[in-house]
């Protein structure tokens, strides 16, 4: 589902280059999950903004689904990630004047999906939320606005979940609940995760975990029948 090849970003840094990501080649493949986990600093979420297509790397290629999205222009990155990509962000993002059911339907109405309505209602189901689709994001719970969150990263049925710190806004309860429906998403709907983390405890729980310090992988550690090929 992902792949890189020698990956690298560097930005100017005053008169000097600074290298936040040093050459990094992987491959995730379908329905697994990944976390990348490293101190701050360590080039986590940079790398997960790659992924996203939301940066472009100095050097290297990156594939999502077989497709290089270092050779896209703008418009058709933003018309993949609307296709194959759902986000989950660790401050939720929801929009603060639209319900929760509103908040779902964006991404398909954008799309253009005629099923928005219904959709959006199965989701909020489908993450235990059936009676809180008319409260506003101000009328939920931290790890409700999560799960509303998770419901809209999946409103067009995305191969691929990318949610950076997903639980850092929460407590350890709603943190591990949170995880726990991260977790059966991807195998009800077999889909990749890449989750970035700081806490080992999170990351334990994934197929596969790559560690980074400084811009540079210091170790992988791959699940009993998972493979994190390089």
């Amino acid at each position: 589902m992902i792949a890189l090849r020698g990956v690298t970003k560097t930005v100017q840094s005053g008169s000097s280059p600074l290298t936040i990501l040093h050459p990094l080649t992987l491959d995730v493949p379908q329905g697994q999950s990944l976390a990348i986990i490293g101190p701050s600093g360590s080039g986590k979420s940079t790398l997960l903004g790659l992924i996203a297509g939301l940066d472009s790397p100095t050097a290297g290629n990156i594939l999502l689904d077989g497709v290089d999205i270092t050779a896209l222009d703008e418009d058709a990155l933003a018309r993949l990630r609307g296709e194959k990509i759902g986000f989950v962000f660790q401050f939720f993002h929801l929009v603060p004047s639209l319900t929760a059911i509103e908040n779902i339907q964006i991404p398909m109405e954008i799309a253009g999906r005629a099923d928005a309505a219904t959709r959006a209602q199965a989701l909020l189901d489908e993450v235990g939320l059936h009676d809180r689709g008319h409260h506003y994001p101000s009328q939920l719970s931290g790890g409700e606005q999560q799960r509303v969150a998770i419901a809209r990263a999946l409103a067009n049925d995305p191969p691929l979940i990318l949610a950076d710190e997903p639980t850092g806004n929460l407590d350890s309860t709603n943190g591990r609940h949170i995880l726990d429906l991260l977790l059966q998403v991807k195998e009800a709907r077999r889909v990749t995760l890449v989750m970035v983390t700081h806490d080992p405890s999170i990351a334990a729980i994934a197929d596969a975990r790559l560690v980074l310090r400084d811009g540079r992988q210091v170790s992988e550690d791959v699940a009993p029948g998972a493979v994190l090929a390089r």
